[in-house]
């Protein structure tokens, strides 16, 4: 194998121990995971379109890569200062809003995507 190979290799290797290590440290990943799991389950259950499974797709990978750079923020930002500092603080507080930003938006694809398929279901009954 040659050194580009193993260079990407590595590079993939380090990214997968990220998400894991944020995984297994950040509680919030395993919130996204319960939601991620309920639209994913929704989506088939509720029998969605392909590119409303699609856009279902898109916005839960919004929402996990916001997550991903806001806790690398934070640890950035942590190895930086322990002290309190306004600018740390604008710096947490703005990827978190980054992060918040995306779950309203995920939340507002999720309804009307399924709220529709959701009313005609109570409609039949």
């Amino acid at each position: 194998m040659n050194e580009f190979a193993k260079r990407r290799i590595k590079s993939f290797s380090d990214a997968f121990h990220g998400i894991s290590f944020a995984f297994q440290t950040e509680i919030h990943f395993k919130i996204h995971l319960i939601f991620t799991l309920l639209a994913l389950l929704a989506s088939w259950l509720l029998s969605v379109s392909l590119e409303e499974f699609a856009l279902i797709l898109v916005v839960i990978g919004l929402v996990w890569t916001a997550e991903l750079i806001n806790t690398a923020i934070e640890r950035t930002v942590d190895l930086v200062t322990t002290d309190f500092h306004p600018l740390a603080k604008q710096a947490k507080d703005i990827s978190a809003g980054a992060v918040l930003v995306t779950a309203i938006l995920s939340v507002l694809v999720g309804l009307v995507v399924f709220l529709p398929k959701i009313i005609l279901i109570l409609q039949l009954r």
